[in-house]
């Protein structure tokens, strides 16, 4: 049981065995919270497995990076994702070198004056919708996970098979933790703040499956 942000919001990390491309993914998650999660509960997903099982991720050995992405990544901080060249590859190969390189440059400006993160919001979707990989575990350990596809509707339909809401949360170890996608009626702002202390893990825990319990009288996941 983890702690969360949220007084009276239990966090029960299900272990599952390991996720592959081309899973049924609403069969896995039905199996593993069976007893478990129940009306009125949330199914919080990682990501990242849903997006092994879409088959949406590629391996770093497969991407040559260029010089400019070995060059800029050299530069990041060790925890971004585009400290790793073959991670920043993809945003060039996605967006153009020279604009990668011009908000290289303008990012660096800003960060003399105090502003942090220009490079990524010049980047947007572009960037967000990869995770690189540092932190998952085998065989994924080098595998670059992309966005998953129709988070919306991969929830609308493990809600409808189990019963339960479902969303699918992109949460990391620096205390931030971002709804994808999410079945009707999940309060997604509520649903983040549950899972700040990202109860998923980063590492070999194998739990991409977290049933959020609510305990705390006017507190609620599900908008009314």
């Amino acid at each position: 049981m983890t702690a969360t942000r949220i007084a009276g919001v239990k966090a029960l990390p299900v272990r599952t065995r390991l996720v592959r491309p081309g899973d049924d993914l609403t069969a896995l998650v039905a199996a593993s919270v069976h007893g478990i999660a129940r009306p009125g509960d949330v199914i919080a997903i990682s990501e990242t497995a849903v997006a092994i099982a879409q088959g949406e991720f590629v391996a770093a050995e497969h991407i040559r990076p260029s010089r400019l992405a070995y060059a800029l990544s050299r530069r990041a901080g060790a925890l971004a994702t585009v400290s790793q060249p073959e991670s920043l590859q993809l945003v060039i190969d996605q967006v153009g070198a020279w604009r990668v390189f011009y908000a290289s440059v303008l990012h660096a400006g800003a960060r003399l004056f105090g502003k942090r993160g220009l490079f990524y919001e010049m980047m947007g979707e572009a960037i967000t919708a990869i995770d690189g990989y540092t932190g998952t575990m085998p065989p994924y350990e080098r595998a670059i996970v992309f966005a998953p596809r129709d988070p919306d509707g991969v929830c609308e339909t493990i809600a409808a098979a189990s019963g339960v809401a479902c969303a699918i949360v992109d949460a990391n170890d620096l205390e931030k933790a971002k709804v994808l996608g999410a079945s009707h009626g999940v309060d997604r702002a509520v649903v983040e703040q549950a899972l700040l202390d990202n109860p998923h893990g980063n590492g070999d825990e194998q739990t991409p499956i977290v049933v959020l319990k609510w305990r705390a009288p006017g507190v609620s996941p599900l908008q009314c």
